[in-house]
């Protein structure tokens, strides 16, 4: 293997047209013909797959499921591998495949031989919808339906099949009780997210469950420790200049491999798992891949260089074309391929370099004279040799700044280098300066960096979450509750119109909730479900109410404290957090909300006074 050939794999993994990557055997197929090993790493779920095959566990079927790119086809390839499968076998491509397997005896059972039936593309067996079922594959999926119930199974299964694939499939099935039965334990291992029930001989992988940033970091490890890399180093020289000192694709590995750049792209794919975003494997190699080979000439093929045109690149001063901090947000794609691809689609939902702050700006654009800003414009911008103030950017900014410019071309070119520049300041900027330049206001999400500071990271350690965070979560609670500005942030306010709970301004108290604990069980804390924070409302009486605080939802409730509007700003949010309000309504319906004394109704109303402190006024209705 030489660095050439390695980086001319390599774009096999990268979001080129034609799709290679799509699937593990092209690589696996491609890596045998070239000899170049593939970018592989242990599977988070590997060693529990495995133990579903062990000589203590009890014989039952597999099945793995999740979004496409998840690694289902390599896990069953891996497992094919544990249990001596003929690697020949494997290789022919079949979707379905059999293996004897002895399952050595214990104290309490007895030794048996099983066949072990792997469907590693359960939408590519089945049938084309509206087609009938060929008696063979008919037979094999009620064999696979029995197996979930029947202890002495001769007949076990490793399937692997896409969300919804495994349900779309049973429901075609000939109804009966057995199927019937088979479809309900699935849904309900999905719907629960558990892996196993009692007395039930299936074991359910949902791969999409797992987290995008541990994916990353096992990724990455494995992407910059491949031997491709040191290929390269090995032959550079100075007459095809792949990986010399001026080469871009050597500068984004090197880029990749710095503590911050990594830490800052682990931060967003975090935030991505806490938005419900989930990053399989595949795409997280499409990331990796881009970023290190991306250029946006449409003088490189399918926008991703090859050792051949790093020699044209650096003579014609292009490099900063390749660069790693725009690559990874897809910068250097044509606006449909980017579009298409999940990584890049959610990445752009940051709106990292559209989203800015003054400070940044000045900084980016008079920084280079200004006597407080020029230490800064030198450290992130200057210093930058290679994606910095190279001659493109000065002459673009000096133009920009004089205005003498009718046409607005060179502002538009100005401000599409000034993007660039913002995108490359995320991954620049120091952590000593996060807060002092306010680095999160670069994202749509400006209590992001909070989020996962001072939210996240506590509950996940069982540590509690700082009094005026959550104080701001109920203030934002409390001001889309009631439609009014109260700055209340000690009580949970739960107010109606006196008949619709949907109503935008309520001013009927039902009840206050202490978020401090209190004797009776009042309370209103962030706690954490296993994946993401969760507030929970307790109002005594054991009954308690959940509220999911997705990093949007979060964003959301911190700017409507600081005085966004509730409706204007997410619809969506709003109406979530509106459904969280009728739910709490439900539960505090066991409790009389109006007190009744001597044939009269109190009830109880809300204004709020100029500093948004809220007062209560009692009304008495006579009955």
């Amino acid at each position: 293997m030489t660095g050439e050939q390695w980086i001319n794999f390599l774009r096999q993994y990268g979001p080129i047209p034609t799709k290679d990557n799509l699937y593990d055997e092209n690589l696996r197929r491609r890596s045998r013909k070239t000899g170049i090993p593939q970018i592989l790493f242990a599977h988070p779920y590997e060693e529990r797959v495995k133990s579903c095959f062990s000589a203590e566990a009890l014989p039952g079927s597999v099945i793995l499921t999740g979004t496409a790119g998840d690694g289902k086809t390599f896990l069953c390839g891996r497992i094919w591998e544990h249990l001596n499968g003929d690697p020949a076998q494997w290789a022919r491509q079949d979707t379905h495949l059999t293996l004897s397997i002895a399952m050595p005896g214990t104290a309490n059972r007895p030794a048996r031989a099983l066949t072990l039936h792997v469907l590693r593309d359960l939408s590519a067996w089945v049938p084309l919808q509206g087609s009938e079922w060929p008696a063979e594959k008919l037979t094999l999926m009620m064999q696979l339906c029995q197996s979930f119930f029947d202890a002495q199974a001769n007949d076990i299964f490793l399937v692997a099949a896409n969300d919804g694939q495994l349900g779309e499939t049973l429901r075609r099935l000939p109804s009966s009780s057995e199927i019937q039965k088979a479809k309900e334990t699935v849904e309900e291992l999905l719907v629960s997210n558990r892996e196993r029930l009692d007395g039930v001989f299936l074991s359910l992988f949902n791969l999409s469950r797992g987290s995008s940033a541990q994916l990353f970091d096992l990724a990455l490890d494995a992407f910059i420790s491949h031997e491709g890399w040191q290929r390269c180093r090995e032959g550079a020289n100075a007459q095809n200049q792949l990986f010399g000192s001026e080469c871009p694709i050597r500068r984004n590995v090197e880029l990749l491999s710095e503590p911050l750049v990594r830490k800052r792209l682990r931060a967003l794919l975090e935030l991505c798992d806490q938005n419900d975003l989930h990053v399989p494997i595949r795409q997280l190699l499409i990331l990796l891949t881009n970023a290190v080979l991306g250029h946006s000439s449409d003088q490189v093929k399918d926008r991703l260089m090859t050792a051949a045109d790093v020699p044209r690149v650096i003579a014609a001063g292009e490099r900063g074309l390749a660069s790693l901090y725009s690559n990874v947000f897809g910068g250097n794609l044509p606006e449909g391929r980017r579009s298409n691809t999940a990584i890049f689609e959610y990445l752009e939902r940051f709106q990292i370099g559209r989203e800015t702050t003054n400070r940044i700006d000045n900084i980016l654009i008079f920084g280079e004279s200004h006597e407080r800003l020029q230490e800064q414009f030198d450290a992130l911008i200057k210093a930058d040799s290679f994606y910095g103030a190279d001659s493109t950017y000065v002459a673009a900014r000096r133009a920009y700044i004089e205005g003498n410019d009718e046409n607005n071309d060179a502002s538009e070119e100005f401000l599409k280098l000034l993007v660039a520049q913002r995108q490359a300041l995320f991954f620049k900027i120091p952590d000593r300066e996060v807060e002092e330049v306010k680095l999160w206001n670069l994202t749509v999400f400006r209590f992001g960096g909070e989020y996962l500071d001072y939210v996240l990271e506590p509950l996940r350690s069982q540590k509690t979450v700082r009094r005026g965070l959550l104080g701001r979560i109920v203030k934002g609670i409390n001001r889309i509750f009631t439609g009014m500005l109260i700055s209340s942030e000690n009580e949970l306010y739960v107010a109606s119109s006196a008949s619709l709970s949907q109503s935008r301004v309520s001013r009927f108290l039902e009840e206050r909730i202490s978020v401090a604990a209190k004797h009776t069980g009042e309370r209103v804390e962030l706690l954490f479900n296993g994946r993401r924070p969760v507030l929970r409302v307790s109002m005594g009486s054991g009954r308690t109410a959940d509220f999911l605080m997705t990093l949007t939802r979060y964003e959301y409730l911190s700017r409507v404290a600081e005085g966004a509007m509730p409706s204007s700003f997410s619809k969506e949010c709003f109406e979530d957090v509106m459904t969280f309000k009728s739910q709490l309504m439900r539960e505090l319906q066991g409790r009389d909300g109006q007190a009744t004394r001597d044939g009269e109704v109190t009830f109880t109303t809300l204004e709020i006074d100029t500093t948004g402190v809220a007062r209560e006024r009692h009304i008495a209705v006579l009955l």
